[in-house]
């Protein structure tokens, strides 16, 4: 079978784009220019850069919103790479580049199986089909998504991130816990004089390792990792630390929440000043922002909900039964990470499936690929979701 080039040759003008979080511009106004081209009914760019397309049917329905980011994580170290990260080569059915798979192949199989679903269609479906391709998603997932999800208000929404052509309904959310001591300063000489901030985090820590986080029947259990500690001043130069701090990376579950996240920590604080009095201690949820390339800000609270759909949700339904018009035979299974599908779900509540090309375990590495062959199913299997969905 012949390769579908337009396919092909729209992923690789994309990996040839650098795009990393915060500058995703070339990325974001190649394909606002390429679903001008297209055919797109409607096509912007927002306030934070996201490029959204729209293709209306002649008939009244549904939106249907298919979302993937552009943007990536740095390239490290080049030399080590045996491919050019931004130069898409092709060998052995294989396309080589930073975000092959993380997650530009996906996008260009949306932007492209959009198009080509209309088109077969001559127009004639039920609603809109509606392509986001979205920044910033590799530092705040999700967070660019809520612009999104104001302008389009998408009633079902598939998540294009790596699935190995499966089909995903569900994630683990993330939160990053942040928990701070403080002491008082002074000479090292004389310790007694202070109080060291770093004892106390140690403390601290000790007791929050023993916090067990719950379990879900679908998405496992949850994690509470210790990520990062800080102390200050730094270096000490003879001074007792007055301030240390830990970042705690916590997986979620559905149905957790910002609070319910916390409490456990606050009582562990707890249980430590019990016996440490002089304790003075507090933890919170990191906050960060980041400029977008538009010259926007973006920012939020580190917390990005877990979601799940139930297996007879009738997206699910719909979906499954589009892939297997596809000739794809989809098993059902959940994101061991966290993507946009916490805005659109988690927070939301908007139906939301995870479909797309390539391996989770190809993200972020070094010679990231995505196969050729994962890639034309992907482009197919979009088409066939929206069929069943817009029908």
């Amino acid at each position: 079978m012949s390769m579908d080039m337009q396919l092909v040759e729209l992923c690789r003008e994309l990996i040839r784009r650098p795009s990393v979080s915060g500058e995703e511009r070339a990325a974001a106004e190649f394909l606002r220019d390429t679903m001008e081209k297209l055919g797109y009914d409607q096509v912007e760019i927002d306030r934070y850069g996201s490029v959204l397309g729209r293709i209306h049917g002649k008939r009244p329905g549904p939106t249907v919103l298919m979302d993937g980011h552009i943007d990536t994580v740095p390239v490290e170290d080049p030399g080590a790479w045996r491919h050019d990260p931004f130069a898409a080569q092709i060998e052995n059915g294989r396309i080589y580049g930073r975000g092959a798979s993380d997650m530009k192949g996906s996008v260009a199989s949306m932007v492209l199986a959009a198009a080509r679903f209309a088109a077969g269609a001559g127009r004639d479906f039920a609603g809109t089909a509606a392509v986001s391709c979205s920044v910033h998603e590799e530092c705040f997932e999700g967070i660019s998504c809520r612009e999104t999800a104001d302008r389009v208000k998408p009633d079902f929404v598939i998540i294009g991130e790596a699935t190995s052509t499966t089909l995903k309904i569900g994630q683990r959310g993330r939160a990053e816990v942040v928990v701070e001591s403080k002491g008082v300063s002074c000479h090292s000489s004389n310790p007694d004089k202070g109080i060291n901030a770093v004892y106390h985090m140690m403390a601290l820590v000790e007791e929050i390792r023993k916090i067990v986080p719950p379990e879900h029947p679908m998405l496992g259990k949850g994690i509470l990792e210790l990520t990062d500690i800080h102390s200050w001043p730094y270096p000490g130069a003879s001074v007792v630390p007055s301030l240390c701090r830990a970042t705690f990376d916590r997986r979620t579950l559905a149905g957790e929440t910002r609070e319910s996240v916390l409490a456990p920590v606050w009582e562990a604080i707890a249980r430590v000043k019990a016996r440490l009095p002089e304790l003075d201690a507090r933890a919170y949820l990191a906050r960060d922002s980041a400029p977008c390339w538009t010259g926007e800000a973006i920012e939020a609270v580190r917390f990005f909900p877990a979601w799940t759909l139930e297996e007879d949700h009738p997206l699910v339904q719909k979906a499954l039964a589009g892939l297997r018009g596809a000739g794809i035979e989809a098993e059902l299974s959940h994101f061991a990470f966290c993507t946009n599908g916490s805005s659109f779900c988690g927070e939301r509540g908007i139906p939301t499936v995870g479909f797309g090309p390539s391996l989770e375990s190809l993200a972020h590495v070094v010679d990231e690929y995505i196969e050729i062959a994962q890639l034309e199913d992907s482009c197919r299997g979009f088409q066939g979701i929206l069929r069943e969905v817009l029908r």
